[in-house]
């Protein structure tokens, strides 16, 4: 029997009227576990107006009444944290530890949320000019849509709609149509945090919900996470109807190993950033660059290491009597294990050297699972398809290179800017890493340099379309807007003689 998954409008499920819907599956077994609805325009209409209504209400509400639903949530959230990754695992694959971080991840920007008032006060002066005073603040938007991708369904949302729920906006989430149970989850956890009805509401469909969102006069401000195709059609759609737009796109992330590195901290930061989440992540480590003479040793130690992965069922574990977890799960879809497949079949016709093949894998779960071992190559050059393309899954492609110098080039030549790391035991060599690359997140001996929330988080060039990252202060700014306000008042004992003044007032 299965679940049918519907919007979340007016602080209660809403069924819609569309007839179409897209079954939701679990990615360890291959079975059909629910049904989500896919919105038409009526819908949208609907679950975008009961945000709308909502919106002005609690920008009007105090930032300490904001404030207390906040925390509300966040210790909500503290409490029953387990349902929801098991809800992430059922329906993304990812092993249940995994889905505890990306939630605990994004619970960091609910803290920062929560805190953020100081971050809402403007400014102030005092007689600027005679008799002149003038203040600035900072205003709520109104409505606000937040598109949301398949691999992180708690906590790419909870990058977003903490800071934008606490600047006083009114929220529309549209997760992926692929796992979409987590948005209802958090928005009944809203209501029962006491958010009024209509501040957070779901959107659940395809291209329909999305351009609904884009287009719509009462949205004025789209979040969005994806690939860069994507996010680069969002951009431009949601600009050219006239809102402001954050859209993070894809990744080729590089992690760069100097010849003085340790070696064994490189070879198990590769490991987890490569094949952690099955690679489904925007920040993991797709290619690793060795600078000679390491790249002998380092291949051989990442090997080791990944044979001994554990590749199964994320609610599982190794055996019944220990139920210790898989070190990955499957994949999220079929289609797209097949896709990942069809990139490891294209780097052994390139003449990449397969080291370890994922295709080969013997997983601990069901035969209908959409199973891929983790997968490294060795010799891989920047013509090959396998270095080009952002392939999302357990994929680690080994590019030899002489020198620093070539190393810093293939990284600033990639059309992407999203996420880069160093590893070595050179202070200095790291420091100029850090002022040679164009990438937006750096990392030394750190290979996910995902930020604290109260830095923002974001890339450069193609993977990022709009000038602002999301949370921290960019965040902030993100989700308001500035008004200035010059006051004067007149002193009546000081009221010159004449009657009008047409005129710019006169500092005197």
């Amino acid at each position: 029997m299965t679940t049918s998954l519907t919007h979340w409008a007016d602080g209660r499920r809403l069924d819609g009227a569309s007839d179409r819907w897209a079954d939701v599956t679990n990615p360890a077994t291959g079975e059909v576990t629910g049904r989500v609805a896919l919105a038409d325009a009526a819908d949208a209409a609907a679950v975008i107006a009961s945000a709308a209504r909502a919106a002005k209400a609690w920008g009007e509400t105090s930032l300490a009444g904001r404030t207390q639903v906040l925390f509300t949530f966040r210790e909500l959230l503290n409490s029953r944290k387990d349902e929801l990754a098991h809800l992430i695992t059922a329906e993304h694959g990812k092993v249940h530890s995994d889905a505890l971080g990306e939630i605990a991840r994004g619970q960091e920007v609910v803290e920062f949320a929560c805190g953020m008032s100081h971050l809402l006060k403007g400014g102030h002066s005092d007689n600027a000019s005679t008799g002149v005073d003038v203040h600035s603040k900072r205003a709520p938007l109104g409505v606000v849509g937040i598109i949301s991708p398949f691999n992180f369904p708690a906590m790419v949302p909870m990058w977003f709609f903490p800071v934008a729920i606490a600047a006083g906006n009114a929220v529309v989430l549209k997760p992926s149509e692929k796992d979409p149970s987590a948005s209802l989850w958090i928005a009944e956890l809203w209501k029962e945090a006491g958010l009024p009805d209509g501040v957070f509401n779901v959107l659940q469909g395809d291209k329909v919900a999305v351009d609904a969102l884009l287009e719509s006069p009462e949205v004025a401000a789209i979040s969005f996470v994806g690939s860069t195709p994507i996010a680069q059609y969002v951009y431009e759609q949601a600009s050219r109807h006239g809102k402001r737009v954050q859209a993070l796109g894809g990744a080729k992330n590089h992690m760069v190993v100097l010849p003085d590195a340790d070696l064994d901290l490189a070879a198990d930061a590769a490991v987890n950033a490569g094949y952690g989440s099955a690679g489904e992540r925007c920040m993991a480590i797709s290619v690793l660059v060795a600078v000679d003479p390491v790249a002998d040793d380092l291949v051989a130690r990442i090997a080791e290491r990944t044979r001994t992965l554990l590749v199964g069922d994320g609610g599982a574990g190794r055996t019944s009597e220990e139920r210790t977890e898989a070190d990955m799960g499957p994949l999220v879809t079929a289609a797209h294990r097949d896709r990942v497949a069809g990139f490891i079949s294209s780097g052994e016709e390139a003449g990449a050297k397969l080291v370890v093949d994922g295709r080969d894998v013997q997983a601990r779960g069901a035969g209908g699972g959409f199973w891929l071992g983790p997968t490294l190559f060795d010799h891989v050059t920047p013509d090959m398809e396998i270095y080009r393309e952002e392939i999302f899954g357990p994929v680690l492609s080994v590019v030899r290179v002489a020198s620093y110098d070539e190393a810093v080039a293939l990284v600033n030549a990639n059309d992407h800017g999203n996420g880069t790391a160093v590893f070595t035991n050179d202070g200095g060599a790291a420091r100029r890493f850090e002022n040679d690359v164009e990438v937006g997140m750096i990392g030394v001996n750190v290979p996910i340099p995902v930020p604290v929330a109260y830095y923002s988080f974001g890339g450069w060039k193609r993977s990022l379309f709009g000038d602002t990252h999301a949370h921290g202060t960019e965040g902030v700014h993100f989700f308001t807007r500035a008004k200035v306000v010059t006051t004067r008042w007149i002193n009546p004992a000081a009221r010159p003689e004449g009657g009008l003044e047409l005129g710019f007032p006169r500092n005197v």
